[in-house]
């Protein structure tokens, strides 16, 4: 299977060794608005091919790529790979808007090709126990939730990438950047959300960034159950992101990601199954490197690319399509319009 990466930033390099690892698949070409970029992401990785247009390295006829751009340039880059019939699994967030999001959905469609979208953070297995539970009855389908996200991101992360903490480039701050993935988690355990009210302000890093580096919000589902969101890039040091949900029983599950990319189960009251744990401990590094941070990542990116490839094959579904990723996104634009307007917000059926 011949499979090409657009955009050879930092988060490609997770792809291209996850695709590698992959039975069957071979990186063909890369791609990237900057060509010297191309040539030496190329050149450092074995790629056979680079190219400084996405079209034309989509002309060589390959099976599928995976979408590694800044978030403004992903549906370009997936309405490229639908109007040459190549299959597309894009980095997360799907898009910036939901307007985007769903002509991404609706051009792979009509092209007949799979859609995926890097939600690699379903595939902890500590996240994944959590589904099963509720999928085999262990866990009641959930009445209340919550993520807390206490991240730290200082004024050189965003001055390392000039597209980050704009809103033209980036979409949002917090919310769209580093917790759309738990907010992904959190609705995947609740299912779908019909109404959302937030506030969302720059409280820290004013004069730095435009977007949001704090968000409060309240979800509330088609189920009647409700969930709150606090999230924030404000803590020294970070302490990291709790997913929780707790069912009609009583039953509680977590999971906590702490330090970032590390996810494991913190709370687990259902019977038989308990189980409590913390990830703070006295001389502990609490912020990483953000390389280190995709290392850690790096075998659920490897799990969720593998699905992808597999999908492929086997002429089903990803693990994780554009249609559920547009979910989270509807969630976090929300919040955004409720924080402009000061009204609840509600989410179509």
């Amino acid at each position: 299977m011949r499979i090409g990466i657009i955009g050879c930033g930092r988060i490609a390099r997770n792809h291209v060794s996850a695709l590698r690892s992959t039975e069957g698949v071979h990186v063909a070409a890369v791609a990237d608005i900057d060509p010297w970029r191309a040539r030496a992401f190329a050149a450092e990785h074995g790629v056979d091919r680079s190219f400084g247009d996405v079209d034309d390295m989509l002309d060589g006829g390959l099976d599928a790529v995976t979408i590694c751009t800044p978030h403004a340039e992903h549906e370009a880059g997936v309405l490229a790979a639908a109007a040459h019939g190549t299959h597309v699994l894009c980095e997360k967030p799907i898009a910036l808007r939901v307007e985007q999001a769903e002509r991404m959905i609706a051009a792979t469609a009509a092209a007949g090709v799979r859609f995926g979208v890097l939600f690699q953070r379903r595939f902890w297995p500590a996240a994944a126990r959590i589904r099963a539970a509720i999928d085999d009855g262990r866990m009641g389908l959930p009445i209340c939730g919550g993520v807390v996200a206490r991240l730290n991101r200082g004024a050189d992360y965003y001055r390392a990438e000039p597209w980050r903490g704009r809103w033209a480039t980036e979409g949002g701050g917090v919310l769209m950047t580093q917790v759309i993935h738990h907010i992904d988690l959190l609705q995947w355990f609740m299912g779908p959300a019909r109404r959302v009210t937030g506030r969302c302000a720059t409280v820290v890093h004013q004069g730095i960034i435009e977007v949001e580096d704090t968000a409060a919000a309240l979800i509330e589902f088609a189920s009647g159950a409700v969930a709150t969101v606090q999230a924030g890039t404000t803590f020294q040091p970070g302490l990291g992101v709790q997913v929780w949900v707790s069912d009609a029983h009583g039953r509680t599950a977590s999971v906590m990601e702490f330090p970032e990319g590390v996810g494991f189960t913190d709370v687990r009251t259902l019977p038989g199954e308990e189980a409590f744990a913390s990830g703070y401990r006295a001389g502990q590094p609490f912020d990483i490197p953000l390389a280190e941070i995709h290392d850690h990542l790096a075998p659920y990116h490897a799990a969720q690319i593998a699905d992808f490839v597999a999908a492929l094959r086997d002429g089903r579904q990803p693990a994780v399509t554009g249609r559920d990723a547009l979910r989270s996104l509807a969630i976090v634009e929300a919040v955004y319009e409720s924080s402009r307007t000061g009204s609840a917000v509600e989410l179509p059926s």
